[in-house]
């Protein structure tokens, strides 16, 4: 039962999670049999299932704002809006469906209760937590001050760090769209651009890291393996980088769970938060979403799950303004491929399906319960071969 995950000791935006509890249990003032803590993609879309199943009185959802992450690298490099990645979390909530407009505090999963931070406490029958992930910018020496420093050098670098990303992708999505926009406007000979990653690899999956390097080597783009970004000096336009195979040695550039367990029966994971070892990707969620509903589903009729997810995940790596490699693989880094062709050759029409069709998913499929990934889809095109 992939879904059914293992959560983290403590969520890293910092949220506790008791699992001793030896006070009395408080009078809680709400009660829902399903809580959702999160209002991503992952908490919407499962906010909305579970409306299906047990009745949107019975569901609750604790959440801020929402946003549409993936577009967010089309917004960087100047194809989309900002105001287009955003909708308010009214606008997405599931009708009917109680929505708690506070943060999570503590959960507290022995005695079935989640406080939150104006001091209510909520109880559940069944809970799912999908918090996301937080940024933590300061983790590295200077970087935060950089934001605000206004020099900008000749030289682009762009980094893929040693720790959990959301998306593996998107360093390298960035990259090519800022060589992209500087050749369009001209500027490309006075840049150079440098890609320093973490991983010994280009990308995890080698079908899609051979159609990668012969990208980078055509436009020139310089790539260095096994290289983490310690410190930002930006009063000097330099960054350091540390040599993960010498330890000790910096260089300096100038800048211009176990798989298949669960803590608490009646407590579920989706998402950036759970330690599923697959990219942290609104693919993955939708999957993710499938699993996690037939589950629960088939929890509260009393039968046991029947179906595990295999980490499928999809990366639309961006690498021009008009051309897309559509990854899709599982957890051992293996294609699980939609359609019956090359995907890891770069087209136009996987351009279209990120910057057009994936969008719709996401906002009328995904986060109505409607959309589960494209498995049954793969099915059908590869003629039940896969």
């Amino acid at each position: 039962m992939a879904a059914l995950h293992r959560l983290r000791q403590c969520h890293p935006a910092g949220i506790a999670i008791s699992h001793l509890h030896t006070s009395s249990r408080a009078s809680a003032k709400q009660h829902y049999k399903m809580l959702v803590l999160g209002g991503g993609s992952g908490g919407i879309a499962m906010s909305a299932r579970m409306k299906r199943i047990m009745g949107a009185e019975n569901v609750a959802v604790v959440s801020p704002t929402h946003y549409y992450q993936p577009i967010w690298t089309l917004v960087g490099a100047g194809a989309k809006t900002v105001a287009s990645s955003g909708r308010s979390t009214a606008s997405v909530m599931p009708s009917g469906v109680k929505w708690v407009k506070s943060k999570v505090q503590e959960i507290n999963p022995a005695t079935n209760t989640v406080r939150t931070d104006d001091g209510n406490e909520i109880s559940y029958e069944y809970l799912i937590v999908a918090l996301g992930l937080q940024l933590h910018y300061e983790k590295i020496k200077g970087l935060p001050e950089g934001f605000d420093h206004p020099k900008i050098g000749g030289n682009a670098v762009f980094t893929f760090p040693n720790t959990p990303v959301k998306c593996a992708g998107a360093p390298q999505k960035i990259m090519y769209l800022s060589d992209a926009f500087l050749r369009k406007t001209g500027k490309r000979a006075r840049a150079n651009i440098v890609y320093n990653t973490s991983l010994p690899v280009l990308f995890g999956v080698k079908k899609y890291a051979d159609a990668l390097w012969d990208i980078v080597k055509q436009r020139d783009l310089q790539v260095n393996l096994r290289t983490n970004l310690v410190e930002v000096r930006a009063d000097k336009q330099e960054a350091v980088f540390e040599n993960l195979d010498k330890p000790g040695e910096t260089t300096v550039i100038e800048v211009t769970v176990s798989d298949f367990t669960f803590l608490y029966p009646n407590v579920f994971g989706i998402g950036d938060c759970t330690n599923l070892p697959t990219s942290k990707t609104g693919a993955a969620v939708a999957a993710q979403s499938a699993i996690l509903h037939r589950t629960i589903s088939k929890i509260l009729k009393n039968e046991k799950p029947d179906w595990k997810y295999d980490g499928y995940t999809s990366c639309p790596l961006v690498t021009s303004y008009n051309t897309v490699i559509l990854a899709e693989f599982d957890y051992n880094g293996q294609p699980l491929e939609t359609f019956p062709i090359n995907q890891a050759k770069e087209r136009r029409l996987m351009y279209h399906m990120k910057v057009d069709v994936m969008p719709h998913l996401y906002w009328h499929g995904l986060l109505r319960g409607l959309w589960g990934g494209p498995e049954p889809y793969r099915k059908l095109l590869h003629l039940g071969m896969k």
